[in-house]
């Protein structure tokens, strides 16, 4: 072999084994980014009667919006972890929740009620978010624990190859293209309302301001 051809497959090994083992540790770490976001999310009634207790308002107000960022970034992160779901090479080789993209959808719902409503102050809208939250945990962790990890469970065998995505390759990808039309059908939602309301504030800048009527006996 000549120089070249070593140098072009240690490159390609480096790049394969690289790819492999950053697909691994989101794998592995997308339980705990879950675990988070239903924390954060769930703990709002702590963190209330908390700043209740705090006899500072600058303290108080420090506390809520590290809160708020603290819970937002936690639940964008996860989002991002989980588009590995809507990757067809990865979802086919590799051992993966079968409803995943299913469960990265609902995050996304839950994000955009975020954008388009207040969920701190809107009753409603706080139960839509926790709704879509609860079940996307929920068609995640489901298959992760009696699909995925439990592989040496033989009375959970059948499960297991049902709701493994390397297992059941099919569903599996229908899955995730159904998951996929549904994430691009919220971000053009979300892309047109933001340009609506871009429009609308816009329009009430260079708006002139209106004359004010003569006042009769002046």
């Amino acid at each position: 072999m000549k120089p070249d051809d070593i140098a072009t497959a240690i490159t390609q090994a480096l790049v394969q084994g690289g790819s492999q083992w950053l697909v691994a540790t989101i794998v592995a770490f997308l339980p705990a980014m879950w675990t988070m976001t239903l924390i954060l999310h769930l703990g709002r009634p702590y963190v209330i009667r908390t700043l209740r207790r705090c006899g500072l308002r600058l303290g108080a107000d420090i506390w809520w919006m590290s809160y708020l960022l603290m819970r937002d970034a936690v639940l964008l992160i996860t989002f991002a972890m989980s588009f590995i779901f809507f990757q067809p090479s990865i979802v086919a080789n590799s051992a993966l929740p079968i409803t995943g993209p299913l469960a990265a959808l609902c995050l996304l719902i839950a994000l955009a009620v975020k954008l388009s409503r207040r969920a701190d102050d809107d009753v409603q809208a706080y139960r839509i978010v926790t709704a879509f939250l609860v079940v996307g945990a929920t068609l995640y962790y489901g298959p992760l624990v009696f699909a995925v990890e439990a592989t040496s469970q033989t009375y959970l065998a059948g499960f297991g190859q049902a709701f493994t995505s390397n297992s059941n390759v099919g569903p599996a990808l229908v899955m995730m293209w159904i998951s996929l039309v549904g994430v691009g059908i919220v971000a053009i939602w979300l892309f047109i309302r933001a340009l609506v309301s871009a429009n609308r504030t816009m329009a009430q800048r260079i708006k002139p301001p209106q004359k004010q009527a003569p006042v009769l006996g002046d």
